[in-house]
């Protein structure tokens, strides 16, 4: 259990927080007083950001791509069935067509 002097931030928040920093051009110092929060905690996260970036995809963005992976796995096998489907409906179209003419 932290300190009852630390406080949480949302993994949103800090997400936020190092995007201001990025795209802003300010420095930490000034975006962590603009935002309340200690420069150091915000040095912290970018330092962190940057080493997970240059270290490849975090855990979860790599989850995310699985789910992707598998969304369109699923995706292509329907379709696959959805071909075959239209196939038969074809065949059964024509030769009802046929029956139809005698």
């Amino acid at each position: 259990m932290g300190s009852k002097y630390t406080n949480r931030y949302s993994d949103e928040y800090k997400r936020d927080a190092i995007e201001l920093v990025r795209s802003s051009g300010r420095t930490v110092t000034a975006v962590a007083r603009e935002l309340g929060i200690s420069a150091e905690s915000l040095r912290g996260w970018v330092k962190k950001a940057r080493a997970a970036q240059d270290n490849g995809p975090e855990p979860g963005a790599v989850r995310a791509a699985d789910d992707r992976d598998e969304e369109l796995k699923r995706l292509r096998k329907l379709t696959a069935e959805q071909a075959k489907t239209i196939e038969i409906l074809k065949k059964a179209t024509a030769f009802f067509a046929r029956e139809s003419d005698r």
